[in-house]
């Protein structure tokens, strides 16, 4: 062989190679920055017609019209929530699917049911909160307790003489109730009925003494008189109720206690981080929207928008704290 050709070729070979390097890091670029290039399937795991699923619908409407591609709402209810996350959590992490994660799906589900189909700190890439609402602690008009120190003064006096209602079985309003219980040392009976709403009809009944609701679910019937609001569950005050005190300022023995129902966006662990930007900014635009923070504000919610860093420090915090709170109540799911 000519070693004059070969010297000359060589050369040419790199260039050719760098070329093609080139192109392949220009085109893997230009597939990032078109995302989405097809509609976004944004998994609710819950039936259709409920706050959660209204507030999904309201932001993928917002987001289409960022996003410049469909933004389609598909419910996967079943298992309180764990069959649409699983979904989700097994979909390919492109950033195509993704799903309106709830408090029950990533923080107090993996508590309560002895055997999960997805991990939900690993599976999962936060996106954002989308919104949070307090529940409401709540007796029947006619009940002589007036605030949180009454009803724990009057348990602790009375074990197993008063009971509370909450819509399931290791649902937010009935860990609230055993939280209480726990921080006070008292005893009070649980029972739990197919839903918030039977449950809140007992309440009006006078079937139980009180019950922790999803303020969003409690506001009618509250505002009507049907029930008195005695304090709401969360840290701070909420804006749309500044007149309840939280449970903390009620009684000294409930200081810490912060629970409240929360929902937010997630994506498979493992998606783009162009198209996990693009969907941060996408969906904090739409919580910013006029049309969303009013239709939260009607709920009693409180709009998210925090950053997906910060959504994933809250979940691992909240998982913690439910795991802690299920523990020492024993409250299972078979």
């Amino acid at each position: 062989m000519n070693p004059t050709m070969t010297s000359q070729a060589a050369p040419k070979r790199l260039a050719w190679r760098l070329c093609l390097a080139g192109l392949a890091l220009c085109a893997g670029v230009a597939a990032a920055q078109t995302f989405p290039a097809k509609p976004v399937r944004f998994v609710v795991p819950y039936p259709p017609g409920g706050s959660l699923d209204q507030v999904a619908r309201a932001l993928a409407d917002k987001m289409k019209d960022t996003l410049g591609q469909p933004v389609l709402v598909e419910n996967r209810p079943g298992a309180g929530g764990n069959v649409g996350a699983d979904f989700v959590a097994k979909s390919a992490p492109d950033g195509y699917t993704i799903v309106m994660g709830a408090v029950a799906t990533h923080a107090t589900n993996p508590a309560l049911y002895p055997k999960m189909p997805y991990d939900a700190a690993r599976d999962f890439q936060p996106i954002t909160l989308v919104a949070s609402t307090p529940n409401v602690l709540i007796v029947p008009p006619q009940s002589a307790f007036q605030s949180p120190k009454d009803l724990i003064d009057h348990a602790r006096k009375n074990p197993g003489r008063l009971n509370f209602g909450s819509g399931s079985n290791g649902s937010t309003g009935h860990l609230a109730g055993e939280l209480m219980k726990q921080m006070t040392g008292t005893f009070i009976v649980h029972i739990p009925y197919a839903g918030g709403n039977p449950a809140l009809l007992a309440l009006m009944a006078g079937q139980t003494d009180l019950m922790f609701d999803n303020y969003a679910n409690a506001a009618a019937q509250i505002k009507a008189g049907k029930v008195r609001a005695l304090a709401v569950t969360t840290a701070r005050r909420v804006s749309f109720a500044p007149e309840l005190p939280t449970m903390a300022e009620s009684d000294p023995r409930l200081k810490g206690f912060d629970l409240d129902t929360w929902f937010g966006i997630l994506a498979p662990a493992g998606i783009p981080k162009e198209a996990l930007d693009r969907l941060h900014g996408d969906a904090v635009k739409a919580l910013a929207s006029t049309e969303i923070r009013e239709r939260l504000s009607r709920m009693g919610a409180e709009p998210g928008g925090n950053t997906p860093a910060q959504f994933a420090e809250f979940i691992a915090r909240e998982a913690a704290k439910y795991a802690r709170i299920v523990k020492l109540s024993g409250a299972r799911i078979d």
